[in-house]
């Protein structure tokens, strides 16, 4: 009986064939590379050869302006609930079961014959429509999914030149590809009659998702990946229809290893961080040796803001494999936000020589060049990487930013709007539109983004800040609905600080003294801790003074008095001033009234 490493080799392996058969090269390169990350049966090499995956699996998470861009020699092994490594029912899950999926054979069908193989060549020579003539009067499987997939490229490849010839490269335009409806309408014959295979349901999901039938296709789509669970562009096609959790349980699929690896990427994409995380952790047993999955633990990393972790993870990615360009824009993100710029330039410079015509590699030098603040250089670089691809959701994002900085408010409003009409769960385009709106002095429409992407990233303290922000402002002055937002914040793992400060303020404000000291005590407790020191450490003393002095604590008012006499300023002297008052009222005699000094 063969090992499930075995097992889980001799699956990949026929699928890398059968999926290049069929030119669906980026589902072959996925599977060929997760073939090499399979950990060798004996022990362990010291140097395991690692391939990137398809950029489009990976979801980049981004920055917001500046702050929301936001190793070691070799990978770490993990803790892995269920035990380590692979077992004889061939799990990367210890103690799961999982369902036998024969691997179809191609010689079953069509074995393809000279035609095929004609027809195979002018598609990789991007000559679709010559390749569907070449195969019109074939009826096997094989044959029909060819011809169906090149009229389907050929459909697209015009859409695309209309839309330059009408609007220019990076225009809006209505153009559809017109070979949709013939396509839906022999595809659906087809699975109607049984003639359809696993691959043929492929095209058939992504034909019904061009149209706008999103529910049908998540069934095609399901049906695909249960009939042949290797081809990862139909889960990947899947993924992007699954816009919610409830959409995602609801799927009816087999319990293929290869589950596994779409739930982990859905989790990610849905910000569902801790649950992508056990389940790579979980996978790597197996697959120790992927790239793929090291990538996307550290984006799930970085989506978590645990950034040295991930850099530390990307750092040995490249090592290992230098020329490198997949889920590299992640890691240019987190190097823009933390402003390392020698390691974003080296980053820039070493994937320019790789291959400077991929959109990540466009990215990649965008954010190098805005980290510069060259702003200018950075939007065009942004440009040429939509000029490749049109629905790379960062580039329209960061794009945005940069046109923030430039102050050119239609074009940010514009690409944010480009970008949330890729992906409306894109929570950093929403953010973006709330900025711009807030800059415009026009806080409801302000208000109404940041609560989509605050309701799309729950956990992230800045998106709360933003809308507290835009409550305190004049035109509002709802400071009870931003107090709300800012104890949001708080709970959120507000690293900076912000929260604290702002509810100590807004609570003094109010009148609310007693809630005002505590969060003044624990944001003068943070600040100790990080050996932070500046005005909001000065005003957190001289509250917490006169606060503790106004009640009779008379100690710990002198306490907090004695710290304020290091500085200098006014503060100082009103320090000097309260510890007399202290002292006499603690002789009984009657102490003059500096309640009302000014910080």
């Amino acid at each position: 009986m063969a090992s499930g490493k075995e097992t889980y080799r001799a699956e990949l392996r026929a699928a890398a064939r059968q999926l290049g058969e069929r030119c669906l090269y980026s589902a072959a390169k996925w599977a060929a590379e997760l073939l090499v990350g399979v950990e060798p049966d004996a022990a362990p090499a010291l140097s395991c050869a690692m391939d990137p995956p398809s950029s489009s699996s990976a979801t980049p998470a981004g920055r917001l302006l500046h702050m929301h861009r936001s190793g070691g020699s070799s990978f770490r092994p993990r803790p892995r609930p269920g035990g380590g490594g692979g077992s004889e029912a061939g799990t990367p899950l210890g103690g799961v079961s999982y369902v036998s999926t024969p691997i179809p054979d191609d010689d079953a069908f069509d074995s393809g014959g000279d035609k095929y193989l004609l027809a195979k060549t002018y598609f990789d020579c991007r000559e679709y429509r010559r390749a569907a003539h070449v195969l019109q009067n074939q009826v096997g499987r094989k044959a029909v999914f060819l011809r169906c997939y090149a009229l389907y490229m050929a459909g697209e490849k015009r859409k695309e030149a209309e839309m330059i010839e009408l609007e220019g490269s990076l225009g809006k335009s209505n153009a559809v590809n017109e070979e949709l409806v013939a396509l839906e309408r022999e595809l659906s014959t087809h699975r109607r009659t049984g003639s359809i295979d696993s691959f043929g349901l492929y095209l058939y999901g992504i034909v019904l998702r061009d149209k706008g039938c999103e529910g049908l296709a998540r069934t095609i789509l399901v049906e695909s990946v249960n009939s042949y669970p290797w081809n990862w562009s139909a889960w990947s096609e899947l993924q992007s229809l699954c816009t919610s959790s409830d959409i995602l349980n609801s799927l009816n699929l087999k319990n293929h290893w290869m589950k596994d690896f779409f739930l982990a990427s859905a989790y990610l994409e849905l910000k569902m961080h801790e649950e992508a995380l056990k389940r790579y952790e979980r996978l790597v047993g197996v697959f120790r040796c992927s790239g793929y999955i090291q990538a996307q633990i550290a984006t799930v990393q970085y989506s978590m803001r645990d950034l040295d972790e991930a850099e530390m993870i990307f750092e040995e990615l490249l090592r290992t494999d230098p020329f490198r360009v997949d889920s590299m824009d992640v890691y240019s993100n987190l190097l823009y936000a933390k402003e390392s710029l020698t390691a974003l330039s080296f980053l820039a410079h070493r994937v320019f020589l790789t291959d400077k015509y991929r959109p990540e590699s466009c990215c990649i030098i965008a954010n190098y060049y805005s980290l510069k603040g060259l702003h200018e250089k950075s939007v065009l670089y942004f440009q040429r990487a939509l000029k490749l691809n049109r629905k790379y959701l960062s580039a329209w994002t960061l794009m945005g930013h940069e046109y923030v900085e430039l102050k050119n408010t239609p074009a940010a409003i514009d690409a944010y709007r480009r970008a949330v009409d890729i992906n409306p769960r894109d929570f950093r385009a929403w953010y973006g539109l709330g900025q711009i709106y807030e800059m415009m002095g026009m806080p409801f429409y302000a208000l109404y983004y940041f609560r989509k992407s605050s309701h799309l990233q729950p956990d992230d303290a800045r998106l709360w800040i933003a809308m507290a922000q835009c409550y305190e402002s004049d035109q509002l002055q709802m400071i009870e609905e931003a107090i709300k937002c800012y104890e949001r914040a708080e709970k959120s793992n507000d690293t900076e600080g912000i929260a604290l400060h702002q509810l100590a303020k807004l609570h003094s404000m109010l009148g609310q003294s007693e809630k005002a000291a505590f969060y003044y005590k624990k944001d003068l407790e943070r600040m100790e801790i990080e050996e932070r020191q500046g005005q909001n450490f000065v005003e957190a003393l001289l509250f917490l003074a006169k606060h503790y002095r106004s009640i009779g604590r008379f100690e710990e008012a002198e306490h907090y008095c004695t710290r304020l006499l290091d500085y200098t300023g006014p503060e100082k002297e009103t320090a000097k001033n309260m510890l007399q008052s202290i002292k006499r009222l603690q002789s009984g005699f009657p102490s003059m009234d500096i309640d009302n000094f000014s910080l």
